[in-house]
């Protein structure tokens, strides 16, 4: 599913002497390549403020925590997609609220939001599946006209760009009063290890998180919040630091090889390509597609049986997993997430596939579907 060696050979010289630089110095918490790195993300997304973090997980629970947000509330989210988003509303003893997602792009269904808002609403959790934005410009009107927080998971769309209406365009996390993101090793822009990231353009904001990122010190054993301990070790920060620079290229390898899928699934019948939202370019996390009137299961069997990888996201929609059913959930009550579950299947997705590999890919696809239908 992706190819981690490959990225790492064509750039293994820096990445190399980045470490070196680091084991050189052994400054490997909060080194000089912490705040260099934090700088230039800060300059790629065109934010005021990045606080660099542990992980993804820790990103979204710190964010959380940074809003004040009172107990009980209730947090909106979609019911398709990764579990971090509900686990930390849960965990921080709030009321995680599902709702339905678009059929096409995966991204929660902003028609369907409103009729979730209570007055316990406190903040709706904005993720940017699979590599697009989902419709900020109209959840940032609810959250205006509610108001709400936002909270944008960035975790699977770092470098996409979001364009209203009027023709303002804003980098993906960057949007809402508070974005995250992830650099776990497969990521878009993935380190060698765990890392993440919280940005914002609140001043004040990014000063509360940053205290709450380290133990809720403004100074040194000056405990001014009760915190976590969550930092970016200097190694990954060097790592990420180099891989920065890469970022668009490997956007523009992973749309290339977008359109290729796009150009050889079109027009199968039993195959929906992956959707745009015409507001959001795409960076393609992942290249999911969605099974119409086939076995998604024997797909995958069939590409495993030529040795091809896929993926599964997500197995299983949210408000049905054991830890979330005792909010109140039952099957039927998303039926497009439930639905997308049973339909959808990834296929390979990285910057270092070529077009040999695309084409056996795509063969192993037409394989299966001209032997059965």
């Amino acid at each position: 599913m992706v190819d981690l060696l490959g990225q790492y050979e064509k750039i293994k010289s820096e990445i190399d002497q980045a470490i070196q630089e680091v084991l050189n110095t052994t400054a490997f918490i909060n080194g000089p390549q912490v705040k260099s790195f934090k700088e230039n993300l800060q300059q790629y997304l065109k934010a005021n403020h990045v606080i660099p973090c542990g992980n993804g997980t820790d990103a979204l629970q710190i964010a959380l925590m940074a809003l004040d947000i009172k107990k009980g509330s209730e947090i909106i989210l979609p019911a398709f997609n990764y579990v971090a988003t509900a686990e930390v509303i849960a965990l921080l003893d709030f009321k995680p609220v599902f709702v339905d997602v678009d059929p096409d792009t995966f991204n929660i269904n902003v028609d369907q939001i409103e009729k979730k808002i209570t007055d316990k609403t406190a903040a709706i959790m904005a993720v940017h599946l699979f590599g697009q934005c989902a419709n900020m410009e109209k959840i940032m009107e609810l959250a205006i006209k509610h108001d709400l927080f936002i909270i944008e998971d960035n975790a699977q769309s770092i470098g996409a760009v979001y364009t209203f209406n009027d023709g303002k365009k804003q980098t993906a996390g960057t949007i809402g009063h508070v974005g995250t993101t992830s650099f776990f090793p497969s990521k878009n822009l993935g380190c060698m290890g765990d890392g993440g990231a919280i940005y914002t353009n609140d001043g004040e904001l990014a000063e509360t998180i940053q205290v709450m990122a380290n133990h809720g010190q403004k100074k040194k054993y000056a405990y001014e919040l009760v915190g976590v301990n969550s930092r970016l070790d200097t190694v990954q920060a060097a790592i990420l630091e180099v891989k920065l620079k890469n970022l668009d290229q490997y956007i523009a390898a992973r749309q290339k090889a977008a359109a290729y899928y796009d150009d050889a699934f079109k027009g199968i019948k039993e195959i929906q390509i992956p959707k745009r939202n015409s507001s959001s370019t795409h960076v393609f996390h992942q290249y999911t597609l969605k099974v119409k009137g086939i076995s998604r299961n024997e797909l995958q069997k069939s590409l495993e049986s030529m040795k091809i990888p896929s993926m599964i996201y997500y197995p299983s929609p949210l408000h049905l997993q054991n830890a979330y059913v005792g909010f109140g959930y039952k099957e039927g009550d998303f039926p497009v997430a439930e639905s997308l579950c049973k339909n959808v299947i990834s296929l390979p997705m990285h910057t270092e596939l070529d077009e040999e590999q695309l084409e056996y890919i795509v063969e192993g696809v037409n394989e299966y579907l001209n032997r059965n239908f």
